[in-house]
């Protein structure tokens, strides 16, 4: 089972920033999901559309010029990067989930991931574009079928799985608190992977690698690959007894 970390390792690090980003690939994460504003025309690494809770500005994102958002700071002092200094940090070295946050952003986003494949050490397989917009998805996967589609929900679909096939994903990314047998089931018949989120705790990271379920997001990746590594065999129990065997 793959683990993705959610928004870097942004469990102990401030979420979407490079240093959470770095320390995933420091962990060997098998991926990284971030997400994707579009601000002043410029691709931003955020996840709300308010500026408040992650970093020290006011007002929303999409608000802000460029200018503005360089000058704030995460509460670890961090700076609020751009998609093309993401994928620049990563170069390659794992896969790379994008969330679209809005449809505005589709279009810049994967002219930066062709980017990506042409400059940065990127193979097209290694990207993962997702949404909630499935329309979106669908509208992306016509004109840039290179890349991975994955559909997110945080229901059961009525047609569990088969609306990510419709549009043409390889994934289905569902919600921990909703995922159920048969939604994995059925992705997997339909040669769908099945990746969850946001899983945290380690009974959920084994429960889940017993379901089958392909790939977690996680923001404590360290502890999600730790959890999931073989145990170790025991050493050679000791001999019993003193006297010379016959």
């Amino acid at each position: 089972m793959q683990v993705f970390a959610h928004r870097g390792a942004s469990g102990d690090n401030p979420e979407n920033t490079l240093i959470a980003i770095e320390r995933a690939i420091q962990f060997d994460a098998d991926g990284i999901e971030i997400d994707v504003q579009l601000a002043d025309d410029q691709v931003m690494v955020f996840h709300d559309r308010w500026l408040h809770r992650t970093t020290n500005g006011i007002g929303r994102l999409r608000d802000a010029s460029f200018e503005q958002l360089r000058q704030l700071k995460t509460h670890g002092d961090q700076q609020i990067p751009t998609l093309l200094e993401v994928l620049d940090c990563i170069r390659g070295r794992c896969q790379l989930n994008v969330e679209l946050k809005h449809k505005e952003v589709a279009g810049p986003t994967l002219n930066a991931l062709d980017f990506a494949v042409e400059q940065l050490g990127f193979a097209p397989e290694q990207l993962i574009v997702s949404s909630f917009h499935h329309r979106l998805l669908s509208e992306l996967r016509y004109n840039w079928p290179q890349y991975n589609y994955a559909g997110l929900t945080a229901s059961v679909p009525l047609d569990l799985a088969e609306f990510a096939q419709r549009i043409g994903c390889s994934a289905v990314h569902m919600d921990v608190a909703n995922l159920d047998d048969d939604l994995i089931k059925d992705a997997h018949r339909r040669g769908l992977q099945v990746r969850v989120y946001t899983v945290d705790e380690v009974d959920d990271v084994i429960a889940l690698q017993a379901q089958g379920v392909d790939g977690i997001f996680s923001n404590y990746p360290s502890r999600a690959i730790a959890a999931l590594k073989p145990k170790e065999p025991s050493g050679e129990k000791a001999t019993h007894g003193s006297g010379v065997s016959t």
